[in-house]
């Protein structure tokens, strides 16, 4: 269980961000379920990034570890969330 804690961290961070940037960015929101699922997909994508770019968590579970799964997946459940929001709000014009 203790090697899946990373990417749960980042999930859920994932969602947090995706849930965030949708309040910031009020013109690309998915509404909360939305941002929360693309938050989710942009959490895993960004950890499983920065872990190839070896800027990630080496799956240790020290603070450094945990932080640094907190803000992949923050941001890039943010980032990923307002990309689809941005593509759907393009689609709907």
């Amino acid at each position: 269980m203790e090697e899946y804690l990373p990417l749960i961290i980042q999930l859920v961070s994932g969602a947090a961000g995706g849930n965030v940037a949708g309040k910031l960015l009020p013109k690309l929101n998915l509404g909360t379920l939305g941002n929360s699922i693309a938050g989710i997909l942009g959490g895993g994508l960004g950890g499983t990034l920065l872990g190839m770019l070896g800027l990630g968590t080496d799956g240790g579970m020290d603070l450094s570890g945990i932080l640094g799964s907190v803000a992949g997946g923050g941001v890039g459940g943010g980032v990923i969330m307002a990309i689809i929001g941005a593509i759907k709000s393009a689609m709907s014009k």
